[in-house]
Parts: structure tokens; sequence; C-alpha cells
């Protein structure tokens, strides 16, 4: 056995250790010092476990294009490694800190996915700990393919993912990237569709910054470059979108492109400024750094009081959503008319392979959808219900045909939850994978926050 995986098999052994010995009575929970999850747990801080030692790539196979990796290595260390092989994963979501582990039982998404689909669409097999301390190993095509449909989307509650196989793709030292401007909504989703069609594009996504202003962003791979900008100081990617027609990038730094400005939610915290940028340096202007304020201003409510100083009555509304693509310009006049937050990210998405029909996140096989991300706080004068502006999304969604990612704050019924997210199904690998329900269930968890 080589060293790599002698190491990661004495990991493995010490993790259903310490899966056995926490107590029966109390629920387990992943010990992580960051998190890309933006809802908080009401229920009170179960069982921790430690599962921190799972941070490194296994093995590379550059022949037959994947990469056996732990569960807790962050993109940022996956990227750095692949690309030194001059590959990279299939989908590279967008923020640095983001585990690999996270993003296929979350939802991980990118420009490439228009080709790819999500990360978990990129999957050959996985092992994960279960709640009981057994280790299994699921795949497509083994006795445990119904928890390898399973996996994405369960967000921890069938277990713990200790190694993934993701498959990876050459790649060039650069990227060129076109920014196409339009005024409406129709011309560009065609424009879109059109550019997901074309062999020869290797990336696609787009932002709406208001009803008549949309950039549509065509990547390419390319082997030199006349230039190359550079968005992880002062430069900022979003602002560019509109003043440059071409731009080229290395290729990290095209992966990287969001990470600096969080997309645009750095100005929410006055870090679009150039004298803040500099006072802050190059490595605090990332993620990371945003995520730890975020968690800081969640603890001590500093924005809300302002905001009731002010008057007003605020809600986060911090969202993915998945839409057919001839539902999208309809659900985008909904966004601008009863939503209001700009800009809006937008991203295609392959449709799901009929042969591996994911249970926990259904996307109609042969149908284009599109990823809409906003990410923002509204205000208004009048008081409103709890989580008001969130209901109002996740009913306009479902009734279009369309499905939510569950990283943030769900208000779901449990009716509707359970119709959405196919309970029925979920509830046959749970029993058979968690029987004694040590792990909450997937609405206690993502709705009920437990």
């Amino acid at each position: 056995m080589r060293p790599e995986r002698a190491a990661h098999a004495e990991r493995v052994a010490q993790a259903r250790t310490a899966m056995r010995a926490l107590p029966m009575g109390q629920r387990p929970a992943l010990a992580k010092t960051t998190s890309n999850l933006f809802r908080d747990r009401q229920a009170p801080a179960p069982a921790r476990l430690d599962l921190g030692a799972f941070t490194h790539v296994i093995a590379i196979d550059a022949d037959q294009g994947w990469v056996d990796v732990e569960g807790l290595v962050t993109y940022e260390a996956l990227v750095k490694t692949t690309l030194a092989y001059r590959l990279m994963p299939l989908v590279v979501p967008q923020l640095k800190t983001i585990t690999v582990g996270g993003a296929v039982v979350g939802v991980g998404i990118e420009a490439t996915s228009f080709r790819h689909g999500l990360v978990h669409d990129t999957l050959l097999e996985a092992d994960v700990l279960l709640p009981g301390g057994e280790v299994v190993t699921c795949a497509p095509d083994n006795p445990q393919r119904d928890l390898f449909l399973a996996l994405p989307n369960s967000y921890g509650t069938l277990g713990y993912a200790l190694r993934l196989r993701l498959r990876t793709q050459p790649v060039a030292p650069f990227v060129c990237v076109e920014h196409r401007r339009f005024g409406e909504a129709q011309a560009f989703f065609a424009a879109l569709a059109g550019a997901c069609d074309d062999a020869g594009v290797d990336f696609v996504d787009g932002v709406a910054f208001a009803r008549d202003d949309f950039v549509l962003n065509v990547g390419r791979f390319v082997s030199h470059a006349p230039h190359c900008s550079d968005y992880s100081f002062e430069q900022i990617y979003w602002q560019s979108l509109r003043d440059k027609p071409i731009d080229h990038l290395t290729t990290a730094g095209y992966l990287w492109r969001w990470d600096t400005d969080w997309f645009w939610c750095s100005r929410n915290f006055g870090a679009d400024r150039p004298w803040l940028r500099r006072l802050l340096g190059r490595k605090r202007l990332n993620s990371r750094t945003y995520t730890r304020w975020m968690r800081a201003n969640s603890r001590w409510h500093v924005t809300q009081r302002l905001a009731r100083w002010r008057g007003l009555n605020t809600e986060s509304v911090i969202q993915d959503v998945d839409l057919p693509l001839h539902q999208a310009p309809a659900f985008l006049d909904f966004l601008f008319d009863q939503i209001g937050i700009v800009p809006i990210w937008i991203c295609p998405i392959r449709a799901t392979d009929p042969a591996l029909p994911f249970t926990l996140y259904p996307l109609a096989p042969g149908v284009r959808h599109i990823n809409f991300g906003f990410w923002d706080v509204v205000a208004s004068r009048d008081a409103k219900p709890r989580g008001h502006f969130n209901r109002l999304i996740e009913r306009e969604v479902i009734a279009r045909g369309g499905i939510k990612s569950l990283y943030s704050d769900s208000y779901f019924t449990r009716d509707e939850f359970d119709a959405a997210y196919r309970m029925d199904r979920y509830a046959i690998v749970k029993q058979r994978y968690d029987p004694a329900q040590r792990l909450p269930g997937l609405y206690e968890k993502c709705v009920l926050r437990a």
C-alpha cells in the first residue's frame, strides 16, 4: 500500500473508533473551524466528531482522469495540487474554503456546470462513515448505489464522506473571457443557450445588474495571453464585467475570480473602497475573512441594530435556486419585482444524467436549468412575518418547477419539503444507513436547524 493510502487508512480507523465512542444519546456533528452554511443551529451543540485530519489529497490519476481526496480538503488546497499536474476538478466551486465533502453533500456549482453538471455529477465513488461507525464505499454500480444517489444534498444526515473520487480535466495556463452585454433578458438567455451549445466554450456564467443590464461571461482555455488581469487585490472582478469586452486571467486567477470579493458581497463591509483594500492587504481580501466578519455580525447583531435605529425591518436573503431555462425570464422578473436584490449571479447547469437520478436534488433530465444566486439583506419600512421574502422565493421556485439549495435559511412546511425533496425515497435510505436515527433528518437539520 502506498504511504498516502496507508496514512489515510489509519485516519479512517481512528474516525471509526471516534464515532463509536460518542455517547449514543447525543447526535454527532462535525467539529469544524469553517463552514459555508448560512443558517445557525437552534438546538444545543451535539457531540462533536473531529475529522479535522481528513485534509489530504490521496492520489491523482491523470491518465484515467480522477483524483482521490479526503472530505475536508478545501478546494483551494485541491486546486493547488491538481494545477501542478495541469489538471482541475471538472467543477470548482467559487469559494476557496468550500470543502470537497461539503460540495458533494451540499450542492456545488460553477461556470463549468453547463457541461459537467453540479459537483456531485462529477463524483465517481465515495467512502462514507456511517452513524454506527461502519465505513462503506458507495458508487453508481455497487450495492450501495442508493447511498451514492442520496448523498448529494443530504448535508451530513446520512454519514460523513471520508474519501471522494472526482473526475478531472486537463487545463491550459490561461483563460480568455468575453463579457457580452445585453439590454433585455430574452436576448441574454438566448445567447447563454448558444454559448452552452458551443463545443469550443469551457466556461459560461452571467450577471444581471438590472432589468436592462446583463453581462454574459464566456470563457475559453488558451495557451497564451497578451496580458493577465489580477483580481486578487486592488482590481475588482465584478466591476470589470461591464468595462472589459475581453479579459485574460491565469487559470488559477480565473477559478478564484469571485473569491476575492465574495462575488460582490465585500461591498457590504466597505471592502470595495480602494483605501480599505490597501489597508486590509491582499491576504485578507477573500471569502475566509468575510465569513468571519459575517459570523461576528450574526453574534452581535450590529447591522440589525443599525437598521432598527433607522426604522427599517430587515431580512437576510441568501439563496441559490435552480429553474428550467424556459422559466428563467419570468423568475427574473419576479426577483426584480418582489425581492429587489442586485446583482444576481446566473449560471447554467447541464441536465442530470438519466442514469443517475440523484434522490434529494432532482433536476428534470434533458432540461437545461439556470442557477440564480442572490445574497443580501432586504429592508422595508413595514414589519413582515419572519422569513417573508424567503417564503415568497420558495413558493415561486416550486411553482415554476425549480428547486432550492439548502445551505441557507429555509421555511418550507413539512409537506412542501417532503414533495420537493422526495422524502419518501430518503426515508428508505435513512432507515438502511442510520436505523437508530442517530443523525438528524434532512428537514430537521435544514429547516428546523436541529
